[in-house]
């Protein structure tokens, strides 16, 4: 079995966690700042934030959202494709790719947030996702 595929799969969910981290490192001090109480927020959505807070502080929180989204179809291929033992060569280089460009797709959205930017890495990403899902298709169909 090949299991090189499952790095860029750790990759990916450790680059999660740095988003979560950088979230909460400015979310709480705006928070703060804006004297949001989190005891009134109780049964509400994130949303409601984005009417309290500076954009550039919820656009940290909106990527992270993102990267709960997407990335599961990836995780998903990727460890089909490590039990199939195809995790490597191609499919581990497109892994990377993968990764690569959704670190690039939240720097640009946690820092610039300029749309057609963030969609151009976006498409290039799901276009790399749809690659790794028929290659492993091929292998189990």
């Amino acid at each position: 079995m090949s299991t090189q595929i499952l790095a860029p799969v750790i990759a990916l969910t450790a680059w999660t966690m740095v988003m979560w981290l950088w979230m909460y490192a400015t979310r709480i001090p705006a928070m703060q700042r804006a004297k949001v109480d989190p005891d009134k927020l109780v049964g509400n959505t994130g949303k409601q934030l984005d009417e309290m807070l500076p954009a550039t502080v919820q656009w940290k929180a909106h990527n992270y959202n993102h990267l709960m989204e997407q990335p599961t179809v990836f995780y998903a291929v990727a460890l089909s494709l490590a039990l199939l033992g195809a995790g490597d060569g191609l499919n581990l280089q497109l892994a990377w790719v993968y990764v690569g460009l959704r670190v690039v797709h939240s720097l640009v959205q946690a820092m610039v947030n300029k749309v057609t930017i963030r969609f151009g890495i976006f498409l290039l990403a799901s276009l790399v996702l749809v690659a790794l899902v028929i290659r492993a298709a091929i292998l189990v169909f």
